[in-house]
């Protein structure tokens, strides 16, 4: 499958499509919340290679205290995507989008929002790298204040980009939303939950801009080979 092919028929479309407005647009955010191990890096990876595909410059800013195992799933993410569209001239086009891609890597107890939020737009703009999304990674929302969270709106806003954060919350809880998460909601337009549902992972829309989500999704998160794919087709 030719590279322009695959990013039609990529799953991520009916993400897209399913929000209100053609997905997320400039100056928004999406968290993706999930308790711990259940795939939300997988999901986010997946998100960002989708726009590296679609010829899109991403920069990733990772929290955790190691960033080798995030250029582990990018890798691995890109060949499970290789493997089962069957990509054309794969090895070329991996080599292509990687030098789309920047990697960050912060200690949240060491750096402020504003911070984080200067390198990267000096990355934009000194170092003429024209990202148009931001995918944060292991931010720990229960040490995030609210101002602290709205300043990252207003960034996004300022800086014409679409930031993809994900976020850890208890295993079992009832509560679609936690309350740690609750009080940021005005500053999120689309939030959403990583369920198990059989021998995959369910993504619910929670919240979709002001409107009330509608039908689902139909998505799940393939645990095997890490894929977010087409409920018909796992």
């Amino acid at each position: 499958m030719i590279r322009n092919e695959l990013v039609k028929r990529s799953p991520l479309r009916i993400l897209q499509q399913s929000m209100h407005g053609g997905g997320l647009g400039k100056g928004t955010i999406c968290v993706i919340a999930a308790p711990k191990g259940m795939g939300k890096t997988a999901c986010l990876v997946h998100l960002a290679t989708d726009h590296l595909l679609e010829g899109r410059h991403v920069i990733h800013v990772s929290f955790a205290d190691d960033t080798r195992h995030i250029i582990t799933w990018y890798e691995d993410i890109f060949n499970e995507i290789a493997e089962r569209y069957h990509l054309d001239g794969a090895r070329d086009v991996h080599d292509d989008i990687i030098k789309h891609r920047i990697i960050l890597n912060f200690r949240q107890d060491g750096v402020s929002a504003a911070q984080v939020q200067r390198s990267v737009q000096s990355l934009i703009n000194n170092g003429n790298f024209n990202a148009e999304a931001v995918f944060v990674d292991g931010y720990d929302f229960t040490k995030c204040s609210i101002e602290e969270f709205g300043s990252f709106k207003r960034f996004a806003e300022e800086a014409g980009l679409k930031i993809w954060f994900t976020a850890s919350v208890r295993k079992g809880s009832a509560r679609p939303v936690p309350e740690f998460l609750e009080r940021h909601l005005g500053n999120i337009a689309v939030f959403i939950v990583l369920e198990p549902c059989g021998n995959y992972i369910n993504l619910k829309l929670v919240k979709d801009h002001d409107k009330v989500p509608g039908n689902d999704l139909h998505l799940k998160l393939d645990p095997h080979n890490l894929l977010i794919a087409e409920e018909a087709g796992l």
